[in-house]
């Protein structure tokens, strides 16, 4: 199970150019905009979305059973390309899988959504199993498409004799560590692209986090809570295809979620501010099982599945329709009786109750003034 990116919204000009720095200054702007008028009104379309480029992967998880799914006609790099022309309005793309970097395709990917939304942010999860000179590679080349960020999620669900039984991969908890550190590197040269650790609390690591961040301490000296985007897992039949026993127990993974918020301290930016806001909406999904704010589904995101299914979010197995079906423009499954009736559901909360990285953020970003 893949960690989603945690929300990363600060401008990033720091060793940059005049005109890099004005693009990036505008395209911030414009996610800042879009989020803002999400607190008052129906967006016409989404400015994120999410979207799972391909399925296969090398993992071989307890709490996710997309590796044992074999799939077939996923949408080709020039449907994509058709895909991001139609649909310009996507300011935060969160790229995931599967494994994204097992699309040798992912930089032309990239370059398609920068061509047409020009987004501020880019995401993009990762179980560290790929090539690490191939993907090092390839965020460069990513890096030079002048996206003002682009955060890398390094999935590491433990210490390593505990994240590897996880993963059921050998040596996994190795490759995540290396590949960790050379992103992190990258980064003092590209000054756009930040790497995180993705920890994901389930039944099976419960209870674990301050024993994690310990020892995976001892392997990278200079991490820090803050390094760190916590999720709890959660059952998802569109598109973790798992079961609702992965789920921690309750008040172990309240323990987990608290030693978090402490070892991040006082909020230092405003990233840090809608961080904690969705680790303290964590704690009140983990006791009350429901979501602490509506969703934000089929409003200011969606999900996109490798074979063009287009649904409200990965929590939510409501299909809307297929992009192949529509010529790949948004806009006529926009209309359908469907959208309207989620966004009837929402507006009740009788929606899937959930609170994963992927939806949560816009969901406090359409509600401001109680990030203070």
């Amino acid at each position: 199970m893949h960690s989603s990116t945690g929300f990363i919204f600060v401008l990033n000009i720091n060793g940059i150019g005049a005109e890099e720095m004005l693009q990036t200054i505008e395209r911030g702007t414009k996610l800042a905009i879009a989020a803002l008028e999400s607190n008052f009104v129906q967006l016409k379309f989404p400015y994120k979305l999410n979207f799972a480029i391909t399925y296969r992967c090398q993992s071989r998880c307890v709490t996710c059973n997309i590796w044992k799914l074999r799939p077939t006609n996923e949408l080709s790099i020039n449907e994509i390309r058709e895909f991001a022309s139609k649909n310009p309005f996507f300011k935060w793309v969160g790229l995931t899988g599967g494994e994204p970097f097992l699309r040798e395709d992912i930089v032309e990917i990239v370059e398609a959504f920068n061509k047409f939304s020009k987004p501020y942010l880019v995401t993009l999860p990762t179980n560290a199993l790929c090539d690490h000179d191939m993907i090092l590679k390839k965020l460069g080349k990513m890096a030079e498409l002048s996206i003002p960020m682009i955060v890398v999620t390094v999935s590491l669900d433990g210490y390593r004799d505990l994240h590897d039984k996880i993963r059921g991969v050998p040596g996994n908890y190795d490759k995540a560590i290396d590949l960790f550190s050379r992103v992190r590197e990258l980064g003092k040269e590209k000054k756009n692209v930040k790497a995180v650790i993705g920890y994901t609390i389930s039944k099976f690591n419960q209870g674990q986090l301050e024993k994690s961040f310990e020892l995976i301490k001892k392997d990278l000296p200079f991490v820090t809570y803050g390094d760190f985007h916590i999720n709890v897992a959660q059952q998802s039949s569109n598109y973790y295809h798992n079961s609702i026993d992965i789920m921690p127990d309750r008040d172990k993974a309240i323990d987990d979620i608290k030693v978090a918020i402490k070892g991040r301290g006082l909020p230092k930016s405003a990233m840090d501010l809608i961080e904690n806001r969705f680790l303290k909406g964590l704690l009140y999904f983990v006791k009350s099982g429901k979501s602490p704010l509506r969703s934000k589904s089929l409003d200011a995101s969606l999900f996109l599945d490798s074979t063009g299914n287009v649904y409200p979010s990965i929590m939510w197995d409501f299909k809307i329709g297929n992009i192949r079906d529509t010529n790949y423009s948004l806009k006529e499954l926009w209309e359908k009786r469907e959208v309207k009736e989620i966004r009837k559901l929402t507006k009740e909360k009788k929606d899937p109750q959930a609170w994963t990285s992927c939806e949560a953020y816009q969901s406090i970003l359409a509600d401001i003034k109680n990030i203070l």
